[in-house]
Order: C-alpha cells, then sequence, then structure tokens
C-alpha cells in the first residue's frame, strides 16, 4: 500500500457480487487471504444471484440485441433489481467490462477507502447501455482481452483491494515494497539456502549492512522498471513515435 493511504476501517469492507455463476467465486472466497479477511473482521463478502431477480419460467437474464446483431445483452430489469436489493447510501457499483478503465494499483487502493463495493459481472455481449447511464459508479477492465465473463475479472480486483487493509496481510506496511506500490516493479527476492546448484545469493543481502541493502534494493527495482516496464517511468517502449 503506498505511503499515505488511509482507509475507512471503522466497519469491514463490504463486497457484494452480482453475477448469473454465484457457485464460481464460493472456493475463491473462502480460501487464503480472503478467508482470513473474513476471519479477522476485515471484510464481509456476499454473492447474489442475478437470476432471482427474473420474473420468467426460464430465468431469463439475456435478450437479443436492439438493431440485430450477434450475441445476446444482459436485460436492464435484473441488473437494476439486483443491485437496489443490496445498494446502500454508501456503496460504490462497479461494472466488469472490457471497455472500463484499465485496472492499476492506484484504482485498488482508491477501492480500499470504500465501506461498501458491488460489483456487476457481465456475460454474453455485455449489458443493457441503461445500466451503465443510470446504475454504476465506475467501469474497470483488467486488460485488453475478453474473458468469458466478468466474475474472473471481479475476483482479480477483489484480491488487489482486500490485501491492501490494514490487517489482512500481517504486519503494517506489508506492502509497501510490493510491485506497482511505489510507482516500480519490486527488487528481486531470496531465500535460503544462500547457494543452490550453483547459484548464490548477492553477498550485499547477507552482508548485514542494512543501508545498503536499501541502495541495493533501490536501484536493482528501478532497473528492472526499467528493462521490463519503461511505461511506468514514463520512458517511450519500443515502437512508441518519438
Amino acid at each position: 500500500m503506498a505511503a499515505g493511504v488511509e482507509l475507512n476501517m471503522a466497519n469491514p469492507l463490504a463486497i457484494d457480487v452480482i453475477t448469473i455463476f454465484p457457485g464460481m467465486l464460493k472456493g475463491f472466497l473462502e480460501e487464503s487471504m480472503l478467508k482470513r479477511a473474513v476471519e479477522g473482521g476485515h471484510a464481509a463478502f456476499g454473492t447474489v444471484d442475478l437470476r432471482k431477480f427474473t420474473r420468467d419460467a426460464h430465468r431469463t437474464t439475456d435478450d437479443r440485441p436492439y438493431g440485430g446483431g450477434p450475441g445476446m445483452v444482459m436485460k436492464p430489469e435484473p441488473l437494476f433489481e439486483a443491485v437496489e436489493s443490496v445498494r446502500r447510501n454508501d456503496t460504490r457499483v462497479v461494472l466488469m467490462t472490457p471497455q472500463g478503465r484499465r485496472f492499476e494499483q492506484a484504482q485498488a487502493e482508491d477501492l480500499a477507502r470504500e465501506s461498501h463495493l458491488v460489483f456487476v459481472c457481465g456475460h454474453y455481449e455485455g449489458v443493457d447501455e441503461r445500466v451503465r447511464q443510470a446504475l454504476v459508479d465506475d467501469e474497470i477492465s483488467v486488460g485488453d482481452y475478453v474473458l468469458t465473463n466478468g466474475v474472473v475479472a471481479a475476483a482479480v480486483v477483489i484480491d488487489a483491494v482486500v490485501r491492501l487493509l490494514p490487517g489482512v496481510l500481517g504486519g503494517e506496511g506489508a506492502t509497501d515494497e510490493e510491485s506497482f506500490a511505489n510507482g516500480l516493479l519490486e527488487y528481486p527476492q531470496y531465500t535460503r539456502p544462500a547457494e543452490y546448484r550453483g547459484m548464490s545469493v548477492p553477498e550485499i543481502l547477507v552482508s548485514g549492512d542494512h543501508a545498503e541493502i536499501e541502495r541495493w534494493r533501490k536501484e536493482q527495482a528501478l532497473e528492472r522498471t526499467r528493462g521490463r516496464r519503461p511505461d511506468l517511468l514514463g520512458e517511450k517502449t519500443d515502437g512508441q513515435a518519438n
């Protein structure tokens, strides 16, 4: 977590996910860090089955697009009613869509400040435009590719957000030096044994000189970022115009 980020921790961060595939989230939300976040009182999760807000025998959540074209579009009525069933005064509604803002660490920090997040997970060719216009507060994409549905993308965002909550990963500052936390990729990490198959840990890391170790880590983070993600430094990448 970047320095200076203050989070609202008066109550657990409440997260609801609206989807036609609630079962896809069961194992994800009940394991590892997310399980500990719930047990520690840092987060509370809920899943909302969109089909419960349909009115026909087939529990239809989609229909053909006006004007023709391939695929199906998610209907507005179930989505509006599903969101309204969980929405509070402090709710932030996020639509997972390839057309949204590309998700980055700064957005994770921003979302971690909220009290209640509702993720709307699209499917098929997308959602009725009226959902975008009147229902959601933010639209997020996890990258320039297409997934089968928004549940997988929502899981990525939830993981990135919840791990920032104080106490979830343990000690204070546990996320301060991770990749992207300070605008750089993380420096190389090593653990025991000191030598393995002819490869040794850099001597500086076993020297006990903490000031030099800190200097080495900053240099390595900068070098790695420049080599792998120069865009994070504002530098041009191959193929960019001068």
